[in-house]
Parts: structure tokens; sequence; C-alpha cells
């Protein structure tokens, strides 16, 4: 593992991505390498996979309490009631399947037995930027006795849609619900799906897990995974329709707002045009989806609005799509 981790931090000169504590000379490097294997050391023991004791697929977790509680994506486990754990070691114990959220792609484990096991502290996801290093480890290609689980490390590439968050950590088949931790061992997401390319991989955050700690404990199973992110029933919404503007002038068109929906609640108006959120210039449509689906239900942004000749400042709690519709 040591000489796999060596020779990709000789690798780092030569990505282009700028991080935000960039390793400009050999002491950068050295120090990251040490830190990225005391992480793998640290969370190798709680890096698990979960193999289906009916159809013998498979994927990975990570535990994240002492009475054995793992944490993993929901794909991994969609229809199974146990699954077989294996350690790193090689030793297998059984889990019972609990709650899964497939709109997060996040879903939870329970070990039979008491265990107590080893274990790695949450994080969060949320602060996450692009340029942070992380540490990526799963059971790639399915449980492999002969090895432990491959350690891959590198930086966040964009934050969202949602819950979600993109790295260029290389992943493969087998890795889906496996960890991805920060320099100081803690968890903050799992890995959901690779992307177009192999070093573009998805992650969901393990702040949504926190937001729904207590359903998924309860074993309750909702959503629905989407490849499409503007699909997700949980993505967040001002509730407006998009209008069309004259050639030339930049923003968005308000040209309806639902009644019940978090705009009018903050007083945002048909005929209004939205130049800005959060300060950042809006030039259409297609900009303002992607900046508040990278956003989730209960945050508020601040829209800055043209109405008639008056420039204003809205601040609109935003709600997630499937209560939108509850409220009609």
């Amino acid at each position: 593992m040591k000489i796999l981790i060596s020779f990709l931090a000789l690798l780092l000169c030569q990505i282009s991505l700028q991080a935000r504590e960039p390793s400009a000379t050999l002491v950068d490097l050295k120090n990251l390498e040490a830190k990225v294997s005391a992480v793998a050391e640290k969370t190798m023991p709680a890096t698990v996979a979960l193999v289906s004791n009916s159809n013998g697929s498979s994927g990975s977790g990570v535990i994240v309490s002492k009475d054995g509680l793992i944490l993993t994506a929901a794909h991994v486990i969609q229809g199974m009631k146990e699954v077989d754990v294996y350690f790193s070691d090689g030793k297998k114990w059984l889990g019972k399947v609990l709650g899964a959220n497939y709109s997060k792609d996040i879903g939870m484990v329970q070990m039979v037995e008491e265990g107590p096991w080893p274990y790695v502290d949450l994080g969060e996801s949320k602060p996450l930027e692009a340029g942070d290093w992380l540490v990526a480890l799963g059971h790639s290609a399915g449980f492999d006795p002969a090895r432990t689980p491959p350690v891959r490390f590198g930086r966040v590439m964009s934050d969202g849609p949602g819950n979600y968050f993109t790295t260029d950590c290389t992943l493969i088949g087998g890795d889906s619900g496996g960890p991805l931790f920060d320099l100081d061992g803690k968890l903050v997401g799992v890995n959901s799906s690779i992307g177009e390319s192999w070093k573009n991989n998805n992650h969901a955050g393990v702040d949504g897990f926190k937001q729904d700690w207590e359903r998924l404990l309860a074993g309750e199973a909702w959503g629905t995974l989407q490849m499409n992110p503007l699909a997700n029933q949980e993505r967040p919404v001002l509730g407006i329709g998009m209008g069309t503007l004259p050639r030339g002038v930049r923003g968005v068109l308000v040209d309806k707002v639902e009644p019940n929906a978090p705009a009018a609640a903050a007083g945002v108006r048909v005929g209004d045009i939205i130049k800005t959120v959060d300060g950042e210039v809006i030039r259409e449509g297609s900009e303002l989806l992607e900046i508040i689906v990278k956003h989730e239900a209960g945050d508020v942004v601040e829209l800055g609005i043209l109405r008639v000749k008056d420039f204003m400042l809205i601040k609109v709690e935003l709600m997630k799509t499937e209560d939108l519709f509850k409220t009609r």
C-alpha cells in the first residue's frame, strides 16, 4: 500500500487543478503522503465489503459506531434484508439492512453481533470545496481475501447537485458505498457512482446521512434513485416559472409564482427579473437551475431582483420539489 501511495504522490505535480493547499515542494508531497498513509491505516479496519447472501452482488461500506452501524450507498443494499459483512482480515459477519433514501443514494446496515467494532468518526461534507484533498477506500471489483481495500486519493472537483459532490478519486465497480475521508480521517461521504470519466466520480455527502439519521435507523426506505438531478423529488426549488427575455437582456424572467412556493412567501412577483443569486450574476435560466440544484431544501438564497426600475434583494428559503406539490 505504501508503495502505491508513494507512486501516486509523485504524480501530483502533473495534476492541473489548483488545490486549496497546493503541494509545491518535495516536503509538501512527503507531508501529504504521510497524512494519506495515516488516514488509510486508521480507517482500514472499519472499511467493509457488503455481499448479498442471496445473489452474490457486492459493494462497500464503513462502520461509524462501536455497536456496528454501517453507512453505505442505497443502491448497494436495494432489495436486501441481510448482507454478509467482510472485514479486510477476511472475517465475515452478518448485517441487517436498515433504511435507505434512494434520492440521496444513502443507506444503513446494522451488525447483528454486538461488538465492539472498529469505527470511524463523522466529519462534514457541506464545507468541502474544490481542491480539498480526500482519501477514498472501497473493495474494488468486490471482496478479495488476498488484499486489503485499495487506497485512492484525490481532490474535490465540484459540489452539488444537492447532497452530492464529485472528486477525481479513481473508482471502479465494487467501490460503491465505500468511504471517503478528509485528511483528518473523518468520514465526509460514501462513493455513489462512477462518472463519465473514471477519474470524475460522484459521492453522497455525510451531511445527508445526518439529516435523515432517525428515518434510516428506523428502517424507512423512500425516494427514487435518479441520474438526472432535475428529476429528483428532493431537489430544492424556488417555485417559479421562467419566461423569455428579449435578446441581449440578461437574467431570468419570472412568469409564474406557485401560490404556496418559497418564492411567493418571500415576495417574488410575476414580471420580476432575477439578476443574481447570492451575488453571482445570472445570465439565463439554465444558470439559475445549476446554482439552485447545488443547494438543499432549507437553504436560504439571496436573489437580486429587478422590478420595473428598482433593484432589490430578497431572501428565499428553498423547498423540496415533493413538498411543493403536496401544498398545492
